[in-house]
């Protein structure tokens, strides 16, 4: 197996929108922002190359939406999916399956494109499966008014018309948050406090557990359990399902991989007074011997 990450591109968000009720003076320590309270965000995707498997986890936010959709997010950097994927000599027709954690635009968006001449959605990776859960399928095409703005029709219902969706069985137990030996070839942690059955990929490779943390973990400056997002849809169930993940990965050394956060790729933690805290922090060069 051979892991690449992946750069769908980089944007910025609200940082009082990232942080919640967290006080500007605490998350500026670790995500300082712009004039605008702006801070860096990255689409940071992970390709697995497992056999004659590639695997594809999220696809960022897409280049399909109009100039003043992206206004929004400040879009910054120079990556692509494309070049991302030439840069490991691999093309979007070599993808056998797109994972994605949730449908969120700014993580499936990429999944879906216009035709040549704008006529047509239709997939951006025309030999993939498209992996999601029913539960969260359901939840994302019968959004809530809190959401409504965060599932675009246009991202999701074209993976059901082009008859390359797939569903990842869930856990049978509903006391369960881990789903083992998935058919994906990776473990699954389930989470609800985001938004209703985000999937955590945890990959075994190479005698370690790397954590694909999507928004678990945005960011290294979320850490502290109390520091959520606003946009989560249920922040209560969010403090809890961040401290039991936390407490595993601390207890069982879990690479982390950060999908939004610039600046860092993966991190390990470990357990201190104040609770969970970050450890060491690495590239992904040096834990995928890029």
């Amino acid at each position: 197996m051979n892991l690449y990450p992946i750069n769908a591109g980089n944007f910025k968000l609200d940082g009082g929108a990232m942080f919640g009720v967290v006080p500007k003076s605490l998350w500026t320590r670790t995500n300082p922002a712009d004039s605008n309270n702006m801070i860096d965000i990255a689409a940071r995707c992970l390709l697995i190359e497992d056999g004659n498997r590639l695997i594809l986890i999220d696809t960022g936010m897409g280049n399909k939406q109009s100039e003043k959709f992206y206004g929004y997010y400040h879009l910054w950097g120079d990556d692509t999916i494309d070049t991302s994927l030439a840069k490991y000599g691999f093309h979007r027709d070599d993808i056998t399956d797109v994972f994605m954690t949730h449908l969120h635009f700014d993580h499936c968006g990429g999944s879906i494109q216009y035709n040549k001449d704008r006529t047509l959605l239709e997939p951006a990776f025309k030999n993939a499966h498209f992996w999601s859960n029913q539960k969260h399928w359901q939840w994302a095409t019968q959004p809530n008014r809190r959401e409504v703005a965060s599932f675009l029709k246009e991202n999701i219902m074209p993976m059901e018309e082009s008859g390359h969706l797939k569903f990842t069985e869930l856990p049978k137990n509903n006391s369960e948050d881990i789903l083992k030996n998935s058919a994906l070839g990776f473990d699954i942690f389930f989470a609800n406090g985001h938004t209703e059955k985000q999937m955590i990929p945890m990959i075994n490779y190479k005698g370690k557990t790397i954590c694909f943390m999507a928004d678990l973990l945005p960011t290294v400056g979320h850490l502290p359990i109390p520091f959520v997002m606003g946009y989560d849809t249920r922040p209560l169930l969010t403090l809890d399902e961040k401290e039991k993940f936390l407490n595993l990965a601390a207890d069982n050394n879990y690479y982390l991989f950060l999908e939004h956060d610039a600046h860092n790729e993966l991190i390990t933690v470990q357990q201190t007074e104040k609770g969970v805290r970050l450890k060491d922090t690495f590239s992904s060069k040096d834990i995928f011997n890029l």
